[in-house]
Parts: structure tokens; sequence; C-alpha cells
């Protein structure tokens, strides 16, 4: 009699968890967990790129020195990130994650753009594949931030939506943080354009 007591305990404990979106949260959780590996997933295919593409780079303009330096440098920054799940819980963590990844963009940025000098560097086959990769990767990583934008989202609209926003209280979670625009009020402005010069 008293395992049918149990059972019923049970089944009305995994009824009440259920009901007040406890399991709803574990499973979004889950998916921003994943979605948050395929970011770091490419971030770390693009890094890996990198050396490859300097020392390229390195071949036919040894004297971009400055450039050169400034990618290494960024990379390094990026890759000693370390890239724990408390990234995803600490709003400040998250964004000095963004930061990192965000000089290191820039500096990419530019290593590419000096190749417009190098008319031999711009032909080199090996630059251009590496090239080419690093396009790949970049839209790798927009997609991979896209589903981890949508992922938060949904969790985030669990965690505040009434009655799970008191399971959300109950088992701390907390709203979790997403990708921003760091120069929002920059790329408000539409950019001005003039042929005439």
């Amino acid at each position: 009699m008293k395992s049918w007591l149990k059972l019923f305990m049970i089944a009305a404990l995994v009824s009440m968890l259920n009901a007040c979106g406890y399991n709803d949260f574990q499973a979004s959780d889950e998916r921003v967990k994943a979605a948050w590996g395929e970011v770091v997933n490419q971030y770390q295919r693009r890094a890996d790129l990198i050396p490859n593409l300097v020392n390229t780079v390195k071949g036919y303009a040894s004297h971009e020195r400055e450039t050169l330096e400034a990618v290494t440098k960024a990379r390094a920054a990026a890759t000693s990130f370390q890239i724990t799940p408390e990234v995803l819980n600490n709003p400040e963590a998250f964004q000095k994650f963004q930061q990192v990844q965000g000089e290191l963009s820039s500096a990419l940025s530019r290593l590419m753009a000096i190749s417009e000098n190098y008319p031999q560097l711009k032909a080199d086959t090996s630059f251009r594949d590496l090239q080419s990769q690093l396009e790949g990767t970049e839209n790798r990583i927009t997609v991979a931030r896209q589903r981890y934008i949508a992922a938060v989202q949904d969790y985030n609209v669990l965690a505040r939506s009434f009655p799970t926003n008191l399971t959300a209280m109950v088992f701390k979670y907390d709203v979790k943080p997403s990708f921003t625009v760091d120069n929002e009020k920059s790329i408000s402005t539409a950019p001005a354009v003039n042929f005439g010069k």
C-alpha cells in the first residue's frame, strides 16, 4: 500500500514540476547552451584560420608589421578568454567576450584591407583560399549568433512570463544576456555617400 502512495506522490510531483514550467526551463536552457556551443565553435574556427592567413600576408607584406601584430595580439586575447558556462549568466563576462571578438574582427578587417595594396598577394592561391574560408566562417558565425539570439529569446520569454516567472524565481533561472551591437548609436545614422569626390 505504501508503494502505491509513493508512486502517487512521485507522479504528483512530476506533474507539478511539468505544470510550473520546470521541464520547459530545462529544455530551453539546453537549447541556449547548444546554440552557444555553436557560436564558440565558429569563433574557434576563425581563430584557427588566422595564423595561416597572417603567415601568407607576411610573405608579401612583411613591412605591414603593425597590422600583422594587431591581428596576432587580438587573436591571442580572443583565444585566451575563458569560456565557461558562467559567461552565459554573467552580462559583464558576456560583454567582455563580445568585446574581444569585436576587436579581432576589426583587426582582421584591416588585414584584409591591406591586400588591396598588394596585387601579388591578392593573386596568391593560398591567400584566396584562406580569404574564402574566412568569409565562410564569418557567415557561419552570423548564423550561429542568430540561432543563439533566438534560443535566448525563447528562454527569456519563459523566464519573464507568468506563471513560469515564479518557477524562474524559485530555481534561480535568471534572464540571459544576448548579443548586441557595440556601436548602436553610430550605426543608426545613415552613412553619407558622396560620389562627387
